[in-house]
């Protein structure tokens, strides 16, 4: 049985037995916040568990590295949606000691797109097209660093109310402790 196969034999007596019925709730975060953090493993279950907050009580983006790379890109999108629509009024940025996004070289990566298949055309063409490899790929050197920045990105945002405090914290993956980088309240 492969990967697919598995979930979905899964997800067919997930259903059957209504397991879902314990996870009833509405769209709207009980909580009233929304989390951007990383994708990383090891946050799936310890980052719910270390804040308490179950299923129903916040809206979680994540991506590599908890970063906003575009001020009008789909992550901004994703906050500005959860705060006008979704009714949350505070923005957590969460970071991660030990990230993948640590020190990532674009280089390496680009390596490995070739040893996967992808031709060094495609990658003159993109870059020709004005795509910045090294720019768009690179990772951060210090992880309070890139949550200051995240933070900053979201806080000075020309759409985001100035209502909105914007907070930045860093926890340990194996801890789940967490570090106060910024206390979105003393912006406001």
């Amino acid at each position: 049985m492969n990967l697919l196969e598995e979930l979905i034999a899964y997800n067919k007596d997930f259903v059957s037995k209504k397991k879902y019925k314990e996870y009833t709730t509405t769209k709207y975060p009980n909580k009233r916040m929304v989390i951007l953090t990383c994708m990383d493993t090891r946050l799936v279950e310890l980052l719910p568990k270390a804040l308490n907050v179950k299923n129903g009580d916040v809206k979680i983006i994540k991506n590599a590295g908890a970063l906003i790379t575009h001020p009008f890109g789909s992550i901004m999108r994703s906050l500005l949606v959860g705060v006008y629509e979704l009714q949350a009024d505070e923005i957590f940025v969460i970071g991660h000691h030990d990230c993948g996004m640590s020190g990532l070289k674009a280089d390496s990566m680009i390596e490995k797109m070739k040893q996967r298949g992808v031709k060094e055309e495609i990658l003159e063409t993109l870059a020709y097209s004005g795509i910045e490899f090294k720019e768009w790929l690179k990772g951060f050197e210090n992880v309070n660093e890139s949550v200051a920045h995240s933070v900053d990105v979201i806080k000075n945002h020309p759409l985001l109310p100035q209502d909105i405090p914007v907070h930045g914290l860093v926890i340990d993956p194996t801890t789940g402790k967490l570090d106060l980088v910024m206390n979105g309240y003393e912006q406001l």
